[in-house]
């Protein structure tokens, strides 16, 4: 059933007229982003619409549940080891001074997720993904980095006798452990959360939420050390205006270079050997980030000030400027993609510029709100991102999942949350 549907009533989108979302043309032809023509290696034409078959409406089908179980088990796992974590920091720390730490560190926690929201607004990852995420980063990636710290400590000494102890743990063996450490959560997510890893964008998710869990929990134990030695709240609110508000994103910008790497493998197909050798590869700017970011006033400056202005903050502003690239990439594909699916009869013109524009979704929604369906046109906006990074996975040549009955199923859905929205639209007449 082609979707070139009567119009959304008074007030609405215009699905019909070329004064609504966009032109009439078809061409759907930004220049593209890091997906770029080097990802589109299998031609493939969109399906062909039909109705030859009636579908339930999607709402009232099962969830698939396929993986549901192990990744439950993940999260409780994670869950457990969380709060094992946190009941010794407890015991260490003593009970007043943990609830302090653990209230003070919530705050560069709210900040990194909100900048991690902020980049994951277009095409949000799955709840149930990002809550592992951060799990692991709080939990297990805290004792994974425990148990091989002394290790590495060792054979970094023995391997670098005339270095300083100062330089080997914090410049040397913290960046190494700590990133494979955090790592190890990005890589279990790619195994277990394939299908919703579409590139560099989603790794960078993934990744920087791991690695706010890990600061989150590294903040607590940083602040109960300032409250334990110096015993005076001086101390704790030094390190917290350095830790909190000078640098919240620190671990999350490093490890955010292994999701960049480890996203953009994803994107190009491959199997275990590709994705084995693309977190190889992502450690080292990781590792080698975070060896900048703790070195830098021991080795390079001797003013903490002159290193945050000469090296911090371009570093920071570059890493947003990146982002915001890729960002405006996210949105150049999904318009691609989705006019594969208008010159097949799918979408109309209009809507693809609805689906694919930051305007176009927000006009939607409100006229959405206004008669009732805001949330079934949030559904069908979140479809059509997922059609469209559905298409772009059977271009590369992915094969980890079978995204041609994915693709049918979305396009299937897409069809049905419009004409729920048209009901409606039919009903606040």
């Amino acid at each position: 059933m082609a979707m070139n549907n009567h119009g959304a009533g008074a007030g609405g989108p215009q699905w019909n007229d070329a004064r609504g979302f966009g032109r009439h043309d078809t061409s759907f032809s930004p220049h593209p982003g890091w997906w770029g023509d080097t990802t589109v290696r299998h031609h493939r034409p969109a399906p062909t619409p039909t109705s030859e078959h009636p579908f339930r409406p999607v709402w009232n089908q099962p969830p698939p549940r396929r993986h549901g179980v192990l990744n439950i088990l993940l999260v409780i796992v994670a869950a457990l080891v969380v709060a094992g974590v946190l009941l010794l920091l407890s015991l260490s720390l003593g009970p007043s001074a943990f609830v302090l730490c653990g209230i003070l560190a919530l705050v560069p926690l709210g900040i990194c997720l909100l900048g991690l929201r902020w980049i994951d607004r277009w095409d949000p990852e799955p709840r149930g993904a990002l809550l592992f995420a951060f799990l692991w980063g709080a939990g297990a990636s805290v004792v994974v980095a425990l148990l091989l710290g002394s290790w590495v400590v060792e054979l970094l000494g023995t391997a670098l006798e005339t270095t300083s102890p100062e330089v080997i743990g914090p410049v040397l063996q913290a960046p190494l452990v700590e990133e494979f450490a955090k790592g190890l959560g990005v890589l279990i997510l790619v195994y277990t959360r394939r299908s919703h890893f579409d590139g560099p964008v989603d790794g960078i998710v993934y990744a920087g939420t791991v690695a706010a869990g890990f600061a989150f929990t590294e903040n607590i134990l940083y602040f109960g050390s300032a409250v334990r030695e110096s015993g005076t709240a001086g101390a704790l609110v030094g390190v917290f205006i350095l830790r909190g508000l000078f640098s919240p994103f620190a671990h999350v910008m490093f490890t955010s270079l292994l999701g960049f790497v480890l996203g953009y493998a994803l994107n190009r197909g491959g199997g275990n050997a590709r994705i084995l050798a693309a977190f190889v590869l992502g450690l080292i700017p990781a590792m080698a980030g975070h060896m900048l970011w703790n070195g830098g006033t021991l080795v390079l400056f001797h003013s903490f000030v002159l290193f945050y202005l000469v090296v911090q903050v371009p570093l920071f502003i570059v890493a947003v400027i990146a982002v915001v690239l890729l960002r405006r990439s996210e949105r150049r594909l999904t318009e691609a993609r989705l006019g594969d699916y208008a010159r097949a009869g799918w979408f109309t013109p209009e809507e693809v510029r609805m689906l694919a524009t930051r305007p176009g979704r927000s006009q939607a929604l409100a006229w959405a709100q206004s008669i009732g369906a805001k949330q079934d046109m949030r559904e069908f906006i979140r479809t059509g991102a997922r059609i469209a990074y559905t298409r772009q996975r059977l271009l590369g040549g992915r094969r980890d999942a079978d995204y041609a009955a994915q693709e049918r199923g979305l396009l299937e859905e897409a069809t049905q949350r419009r004409a729920r929205i048209f009901e409606l639209a039919s009903a606040a007449r």
